[in-house]
């Protein structure tokens, strides 16, 4: 499932076109994707003019001039892709396909919905969601989205300087769960996953199976390990956008190619190779946990 630094990477791509264009019309293909479609969901799109697309957590949220929000999530196999009606040039960060590092589905079969937009200078456009696997899904929200039910109870975002060590200290005092499991709640950071999960707490030097509430306790170990984990957390979320989000086999970006930050990543998918911290000499580790994947090097990650 796409993780936070990849729905950042679709939006930007959108931003370029959807931005203050005008929704002509909305064919919505199919009843339903994860969950059926609201009512009167293209007529009450259709005439309406776009004010911005933000993000929260891996939730795209369209704005709508006099509402409602639009609600996306890409699910496990969801994708936007761009294309102009007209010999017109697409904006930046917004191309036309390209060549992809893996190969996407263009079935049209799974084409569900076609946004039909003119932006304000007269360009038409056909934004289409293409998910093989319908497990995306698109809500409205009558009001502010972080209302919603889907939105409400999540935790602070993994961007900017909100996310410190003390904050994060006191997301994890008393727990006992391990650290993975506790920074993969929603409920505590919204937006973050397996692969940046297990790429910071590498960087941090921090195992995933410790108990989470150990880097919260009184003393100045804990607190720079929470400040540790808290600076990781940022400067990978940080890096895998600025990169174009990770490289996997379900994600494409707006323009048809993927993001490439899975060639930096440093423990995910590397078990057995030789850990690249400098002075280290332990090697990728693969364990379960939940259910999940987790790649860790137990010589530096303590």
């Amino acid at each position: 499932m796409p993780e936070l630094p990849e729905v950042e990477t679709v939006r930007r791509g959108l931003q370029a076109v959807l931005e203050g264009a005008r929704i002509a019309r909305v064919e919505a293909r199919r009843p339903d994707l994860r969950f059926p479609f609201p009512e009167k969901f293209s007529e009450r799109l259709t005439g309406k003019t776009i004010t911005a697309l933000g993000r929260r957590a891996k939730y795209l949220t369209m704005y709508l001039a006099g509402g409602p929000v639009l609600i996306c999530h890409l699910g496990m196999s969801g994708s936007f892709r761009i294309e102009m009606s007209d010999d017109s040039e697409m904006p930046d960060n917004s191309e036309m396909l390209g060549a992809f590092y893996h190969e996407r589905s263009k079935n049209a079969v799974h084409d569900h919905v076609v946004f039909h937009v003119v932006s304000p200078k007269g360009v038409r456009s056909r934004v289409t969601f293409n998910d093989p696997r319908r497990f995306g899904f698109m809500l409205f929200s009558e009001g502010a989205p972080d209302t919603h039910p889907m939105l409400a109870g999540l935790g602070v975002e993994p961007t900017g300087n909100a996310l410190d060590g003390g904050l994060l200290a006191s997301l994890l005092k008393g727990r006992k769960s391990p650290l993975k499991a506790a920074l993969l709640d929603q409920r505590l950071i919204a937006g973050l996953g397996n692969i940046y999960v297990s790429e910071a707490l590498w960087r941090a030097s921090l195992s995933p199976l410790r108990e989470s509430g150990t880097i919260a306790k009184p003393g100045k170990k804990a607190r720079q390990q929470s400040d540790a984990l808290a600076e990781a957390i940022r400067a990978v979320i940080a890096d895998a956008i600025a990169a174009g989000g990770s490289s996997l086999r379900d994600y494409v970006q707006t323009d048809g190619s993927l993001g490439y930050f899975q060639h930096s990543f440093a423990v995910y998918d590397r078990e057995g190779e030789p850990c690249s911290k400098h002075g280290c000499g332990g090697h990728i580790e693969r364990v379960v946990q939940s259910g999940r994947s987790t790649f860790y090097c137990r010589t530096c990650q303590m």
